[in-house]
C-alpha cells in the first residue's frame, strides 16, 4: 500500500540518508503489528476499530498539515476509487489483525513477504501488465518456502491464521494494484478514511468501550505506531529511489521475528523457520538485484 507514494529520489546525500532513515525506521513501526496484536486481550475488531481511530485522527493531521504545506492545492476529494481503497483497505486489515490472533508472528510476517510477487502476478492477470522471469523464479521459490509453512500449520490450530495471512496477503496485492491503477486518488488520505471505517465497524459490531485500562493503553499505542509507520514511509519514499526503499521495506520481516521472540518468547516451529528462510531468501535477492539494477543506472547515468 506504501509503494505508490514513492516519488522521484533527490539527489543530495543528506536527503538520501534521510530517507534511509525514515523508511528503515518505518519497518521497525510495521513490525510492531504482531507483537501488539497478540499482547492485546481484546478480539481482532475490536483492535482493528481503536487502532482505525487513532490512526485514522494522527493520519488526518498529518495529510492536513502536507496540504498546507502545498499551499491547499492537494485535492481530498476521494471519489469512488478512493472509496473502494479505502473499503479494500480496511478489509484487508481485519485479516491482518485476525491473523496475528490464531498463528505465529513469524508466519504472518513472512507470508505477508510474498506481497510483491502475489501483485505482480495479479497485475499480470487483471491488466497484463509484464511479469519479469527474475520475479516468476523468486515467486516460485518464495511459494515452496509457503507452501513448507502453512503445510505444518495442519492439525496444529495454526492453519486459520495462515489461511488470514494468505487471504490478507492478497488483498494487500490487490491494494497495490489498485493505487498504481488510480494515480489521481489521494493515497494517504484513503488510507486515513480506511481507518476509520473500521472505527465505524468496530463500533456498531463489537463493543469496544468494554476493554481493560491496560489494553487500552495498548490500543492507543498501536494505533500511533501505525500512523509513525504510514507518516515514516511516506516520507522517506519520497527521498530515495523506489528500489530502495522496497528492500529498506523487506526489513519489516526479520524485524517482527527478532520482536516477537524478544517481547513474547514466540519461538516459530522447525517448518516454519525453514520455511521462512526460502522466502526471505528469494525476497531479499529479487529486492536486492532491483536495488543494484536500479544503482548501476545511476551509476551510468
Amino acid at each position: 500500500m506504501t509503494e505508490a507514494l514513492s516519488m522521484p529520489p533527490t539527489d543530495t546525500a543528506a536527503e538520501r540518508t534521510l530517507g534511509i532513515m525514515l523508511v528503515s525506521a518505518s519497518a521497525a513501526f510495521f513490525a510492531l503489528t504482531g507483537v501488539l496484536t497478540k499482547s492485546i486481550h481484546a478480539d481482532p475488531l475490536t483492535i482493528t476499530c481503536w487502532r482505525g481511530f487513532v490512526g485514522s485522527i494522527l493520519i488526518t493531521v498529518y495529510v492536513l498539515w502536507r496540504r498546507r504545506r502545498a499551499g491547499g492545492r492537494e485535492s481530498l476529494r476521494l471519489g469512488w476509487r478512493g472509496w473502494l481503497l479505502a473499503v479494500e483497505g480496511a478489509l484487508a486489515s481485519i485479516a491482518f489483525i485476525a491473523a496475528f490472533k490464531f498463528t505465529y508472528v513469524a508466519n504472518v510476517a513472512i507470508i505477508y513477504a510474498t506481497a510483491p510477487f502475489i501483485t505482480a502476478l495479479l497485475a499480470f492477470i487483471l491488466v497484463r501488465e509484464p511479469f519479469r522471469m527474475q520475479t516468476l523464479a523468486a515467486a516460485a521459490v518464495s511459494l515452496c518456502g509457503v507452501a513448507i509453512m502453512v503445510g505444518s500449520g495442519f492439525g496444529t490450530g495454526h492453519l486459520l491464521g495462515d489461511g488470514l495471512a494468505l487471504l490478507m496477503t492478497a488483498g494487500s496485492a490487490l491494494y497495490m494494484i489498485m493505487v498504481r491503477a488510480f494515480r489521481d486518488t489521494p493515497v494517504v488520505w484513503a488510507g486515513a478514511v480506511s481507518a476509520f471505517l473500521l472505527f465505524l465497524l468496530g463500533w456498531f459490531v463489537t463493543d469496544p468501550l468494554a476493554v481493560s485500562a491496560r489494553d487500552a493503553v495498548l490500543l492507543a499505542t498501536f494505533g500511533a505506531s501505525f500512523a509513525m509507520a504510514s507518516i515514516l514511509w511516506t516520507e522517506g519514499s519520497r527521498l530515495i529511489p523506489a528500489p530502495e526503499s522496497g528492500l529498506l521495506g523487506s526489513a519489516e520481516v526479520p524485524f517482527a521475528i527478532v520482536f516477537a521472540f524478544l517481547f513474547l518468547a514466540e519461538i516459530p516451529p522447525a517448518a516454519s523457520m525453514i520455511g521462512g528462510a526460502i522466502v526471505l531468501a528469494a525476497v531479499f535477492a529479487h529486492a536486492g538485484r532491483d536495488w543494484l539494477v536500479a544503482r548501476r543506472s545511476g551509476a551510468d547515468g
